[in-house]
C-alpha cells in the first residue's frame, strides 16, 4: 500500500511546546517531535484528523507571517473558542487567527 500524496505546511515557531498548546485550541494534537540532540531546536508534527502541520524551531525552515487556509465543518466553534467574529464571504464563513509566532491561519466553512 502506497502512502497518499499530500501537502504539509511547515510553520516557523520559536517555542514548539507553546505552539503545540496553542494549536490544541484548534483541535490539533501532537503526533511526534524530533530533535537532533537534547537542547537543539524541535521539529513537531500536529494533526487534526487528516490535516497535518509541521512546526519548526529551525531558523531556515520557514518564514514568519505565513498564511495557511484551514477548511473546517464548523467555523462557529473555532470563533467561539478564540472569541473572534465570523466574516461572511461569497465562498465561506471565515475567521483569521494569529498563532503566538505571528503565523496567520484563515479558518473557514464553505458556503453551501
Amino acid at each position: 500500500m502506497e502512502p497518499e500524496e499530500e501537502v504539509i505546511p511547515i510553520l516557523r515557531v520559536t517555542d514548539a511546546a507553546a505552539a503545540v498548546r496553542w494549536y490544541a485550541r484548534l483541535g490539533f494534537g501532537p503526533q511526534w517531535e524530533h530533535r537532533f540532540a537534547p537542547g537543539l531546536p524541535a521539529f513537531v508534527e500536529v494533526a487534526r484528523g487528516r490535516v497535518r502541520l509541521f512546526l519548526s524551531e529551525h531558523t531556515g525552515d520557514a518564514r514568519p507571517d505565513t498564511l495557511v487556509y484551514l477548511r473546517v465543518t464548523d467555523v462557529d466553534a473555532i470563533a467561539a473558542a478564540f472569541g473572534v467574529p465570523v466574516a461572511e464571504t461569497p465562498w465561506a464563513r471565515e475567521v483569521e487567527l494569529r498563532d503566538p509566532d505571528g503565523n496567520r491561519l484563515r479558518v473557514g466553512t464553505p458556503v453551501q
